[in-house]
């Protein structure tokens, strides 16, 4: 059938509309003639079944409620922009987690790609103009995220064995799986654990066994979850208990002014165009890497501990160069 995209948009205007359309007002609205509006209203009520009317009163279009409270188009039905957003959108989620989801989501694919074919457009190499680059990312076992996931949804417990990176050793214990976060190119759970008996981080990739628990997860509402995981700085989750104050000078200002560092950030211009930025944490590590990647940019007035172990790092670092 021709005019796919036509018809998809004559569908949508005669179900959104409270009164009957004339002829005329879909010709405005479709761009296109007279002739082609009768053919598709031919089609649409000879090959999909479409209870169009016609109201000689209001000499306008609609459809007939009484036939069918509320019609849709049948199978799936895009227009132009639509499908390449949903293609442009699988291309995302199959690179935040590549190999991950891929005998899950593989299908989806395909089934885009048929309809653009079916629509005589070109896909293209729209693959290749959609770049994500990523930083730092840890590929974790496929097989260990979709028991996680499944847990997570089935919300059912989980047996993992863990291999925390600040001990580097493996311990063994019972999860009640929250949240699945993907932060910073890597994927964590956000989980209640039963051996310390309060909320915890898990780096996906540092799971070495996962199994499921015949045994409901214990339920964290939402509120705790974010008070618990939103109020410190980066991926280190707790109470803040602190608040550092950075200033960026003049020529990186603007740039971090509209940068989102935290929920909860204060920021504010000085009179030289310095620009000063206050900042929750709890855990300092992931906060001074990414002070120090500023350098020279950047100072850190308060508190005066977090700005003594800014010195520290930067005079080992300094030592490597002399």
């Amino acid at each position: 059938m021709d005019n796919i995209d036509h018809i998809y948009a004559l569908h949508t205007l005669i179900s959104n509309s409270n009164t009957p359309l004339t002829k005329q007002s879909l010709v405005n609205e479709l761009g296109c003639s007279a002739e082609t509006i009768e053919q598709l209203i031919k089609d649409m009520r000879q090959h999909l079944n479409a209870p169009i009317i016609y109201n000689s009163k209001t000499k306008g279009y609609s459809y007939d409620t009484s036939v069918n409270p509320q019609y849709e188009l049948p199978g799936l039905w895009f227009n132009a922009f639509e499908l390449y957003g949903l293609f442009a959108s699988y291309q995302l989620l199959s690179e935040i987690g590549p190999g991950l989801l891929e005998s899950h989501i593989a299908p989806i694919k395909e089934k885009l790609e048929s309809l653009l074919e079916s629509r005589s457009m070109q896909k293209g190499d729209l693959e290749q103009r959609i770049r994500i680059i990523k930083m730092a990312a840890r590929k974790p076992d496929p097989k260990h995220f979709s028991i996680v996931a499944t847990a997570l949804l089935m919300r059912k417990q989980l047996d993992i064995k863990y291999a925390g990176r600040d001990r580097n050793k493996t311990t063994e214990r019972i999860v009640s799986p929250q949240r699945l976060v993907h932060y910073r190119d890597n994927w964590y759970l956000d989980a209640w654990c039963h051996l310390r008996e309060q909320l915890r981080t898990f780096a996906i990739d540092r799971i070495e066994s996962s199994r499921l628990v015949n045994s409901n997860a214990i339920y964290v509402d939402e509120t705790t979850l974010n008070d618990h995981y939103k109020s410190s700085y980066g991926i280190f989750s707790g109470t803040a208990t602190n608040k550092a104050v950075l200033k960026f000078n003049p020529t990186v200002a603007k740039w971090v002014a509209e940068e989102q560092w935290h929920p909860e950030q204060h920021g504010q211009f000085n009179l030289d165009g310095s620009y000063e930025l206050e900042i929750p944490y709890r855990d300092a590590r992931e906060l001074m890497q990414d002070i120090l990647k500023f350098g020279p940019d950047v100072e850190v007035l308060k508190p005066e501990r977090l700005r003594e172990e800014i010195k520290a790092r930067l005079k080992k670092t300094n030592a490597l160069y002399s």
